[in-house]
């Protein structure tokens, strides 16, 4: 019961590759992350190696909601007054370009459904309408819902459609990246732990371990906050009741049914938000069951519950992940921090570093500059 329903699907064997002697780059952590790194590295011919504690997938990319949006943790009229327009536009079409992305590598792990961003209050009605007309009045998709499907509707205050979302089957999706990086050359090596960045010898090392981030560099740990995400998936339901991933509560309630019909859903973390500050990757009854409750809540009655698990992301405090160059830290770059939307943000953070590494770095880069955070030196 405490396995992610995604990671219990059965991982093929990886292409086997070696690198011999000293890599070009060395890649800690096997999630979306470094494998985004990893592949277009060893696409360019560079020797990459990436090193995983557990297995591919394991951590945050095998243990979330399932969830592939457009935007940052910040809604995007937050992201306006917080960026500046210009900025919160770049972040925005930066999402929009790789859930693009992860559709074209994903195959049938990506299901182009949409998604829900529902009200639970008036209150949030408001501030979910503010994030509509933000997003209406720089020429981006939404859909304006005042009337929601059943079992949504009389429970919900409206809410906003972003039609170019998707659902993800994040294991699977994952584990398909990194063999596409395998096959392009990159060894990965399963059950390898690093235990500091001084056993590692590459022109260039990638930290890209999200919430996990093990004491490999003190700035790193004080700058990012595990935070566990607990989840919960039903047996199969009669029918389909929720044809695409749905979030309410200012994200701390989300759920999607999958295509066998499962409902999966996480959240309520706010319940005991001084307790899911943590690494610790195990449930609690009381998280546990609030999700029980919202299950009943949605469906009227609580379905057989296959499997209960929990995921550490990592969490800033202005929301945006930490990319590129740690300063002062020659050759030693960063990709953490996704603030629970590591899914798409991951995959493109992870290819942000890997064309700056090549020379190419996009502007976008800028966005996410680990300088911004005290304490490095």
């Amino acid at each position: 019961m405490a396995d992610s329903f995604w990671l219990s699907e059965e991982a093929l064997p990886l292409p086997a590759r070696r690198v011999e002697g000293r890599p070009d780059v060395a890649v800690v952590g096997a999630g979306v992350t470094g494998c985004a790194c990893a592949l277009v590295l060893a696409e360019a011919g560079l020797r990459v190696r990436v090193h995983e504690a557990r297995e591919v997938a394991s951590g945050a990319s095998g243990r979330n909601g399932g969830f592939a949006l457009w935007g940052g943790a910040m809604p995007y009229d937050v992201a306006r007054r917080q960026l500046g327009p210009d900025r919160a536009r770049m972040l925005w079409l930066l999402t929009e370009r790789y859930v693009d992305r992860m559709e074209s590598l994903a195959g049938d792990a990506f299901r182009r459904v949409g998604s829900l961003r529902i009200a639970s209050d008036l209150e949030e009605r408001e501030e979910i309408r503010a994030e509509y007309e933000a997003l209406r009045e720089d020429g981006f998709e939404a859909e304006w819902l005042d009337e929601l499907p059943p079992p949504l509707a009389g429970r919900f205050d409206g809410g906003l459609r972003h039609p170019g979302d998707g659902s993800i089957h994040p294991a699977r999706w994952v584990r398909r990246l990194a063999a596409r990086a395998a096959e392009a050359g990159a060894e990965i090596r399963e059950q390898n732990r690093v235990e500091s960045l001084d056993d590692l010898d590459a022109d260039h090392v990638v930290i890209a371990t999200d919430g996990y981030t093990h004491a490999l560099l003190p700035a790193l740990d004080a700058a990012v906050q595990p935070t566990r995400g607990q989840v919960l998936a039903t047996e199969p339901l009669p029918e389909v009741v929720f044809p695409c991933p749905v979030y309410a509560r200012h994200g701390y309630d989300y759920w999607q049914q999958t295509p066998d019909l499962r409902l999966v859903i996480g959240g309520r973390r706010d319940r005991t938000p001084d307790l899911e500050y943590t690494a610790v990757e195990e449930t609690t009854p009381l998280i546990q069951g609030e999700l029980d409750a919202a299950v009943r809540d949605l469906l009227g009655e609580l379905p057989p519950v296959a499997q209960r698990w929990s995921g550490i992301f990592g969490t800033t405090e202005d929301r945006l992940p930490l990319v590129g160059p740690v300063p002062g830290r020659d050759g030693v770059w960063v990709s953490a921090g996704y603030s629970g939307h590591g899914n798409v943000m991951g995959l493109a953070c992870g290819e942000l570093v890997a064309q700056a590494i090549l020379g190419r770095p996009a502007p976008e880069l800028e966005l996410f500059d680990p300088a911004r955070v005290p304490g490095w030196a």
